[in-house]
Parts: structure tokens; C-alpha cells; sequence
């Protein structure tokens, strides 16, 4: 427990903190979530625009320090690596079939 004013005063600030960091992690979790459920859906489109405001979402995350800009940047790489794997299969099977 804090004893001091300054002590106080910091406790009160971690909190905040601490509720727009879950909150916006949250977010960035439930956005990605979307785009896999947009790719597994068969929905390339959707999943392309989601996944813009998804990139968006981390970069932002990344600068503020909610997350690390290199698991940002791994995020980001994966939701892209999973969308083009989906539209070459796709374009695949349509030549086969």
C-alpha cells in the first residue's frame, strides 16, 4: 500500500493504465480474430479489409507500447502470409477443378 502522496498518485495512474491497455489489446485480439474467421469463412475480401484495420490497430498498438513493435510486426505478417496462402489455394483449386 502506498504511503506517500507521489506513491498514491501513481498506484491511480497504473490503474487507468492498466484498463486502456486491456481494453485495447482486446481489441486487437478481437480484430484478429476476425480476419481468421473471415479467411476460414472462404471471405478473402472482408478478411483484406479487416485485415488493413488490423495492421492498422497494431501499428498504432506498437507505437503507444501497448505491444512490442516486433510482435506487432510478426502479427502483421501473419494475417498477410494467411490471406495470400487462402487466395493461392483458392486460385488453385478453381485451375483443378
Amino acid at each position: 500500500m502506498p504511503n506517500s502522496k507521489q506513491a498514491k498518485k501513481r498506484l491511480r495512474q497504473s490503474f487507468v493504465r492498466r484498463d486502456r491497455n486491456r481494453a485495447k489489446k482486446t481489441r486487437l485480439r478481437h480484430s484478429i480474430r476476425k480476419v481468421r474467421e473471415a479467411v476460414a469463412a472462404g471471405n478473402l475480401q472482408q478478411a483484406q479489409e479487416l485485415a488493413q484495420l488490423t495492421q492498422k490497430l497494431l501499428d498504432r498498438s506498437a507505437s503507444q507500447r501497448v505491444i512490442h513493435r516486433n510482435k506487432a510486426a510478426r502479427l502483421k505478417a501473419r494475417i498477410a502470409h494467411l490471406i495470400v496462402s487462402h487466395k493461392q489455394s483458392g486460385q488453385q483449386a478453381s485451375v483443378a477443378g
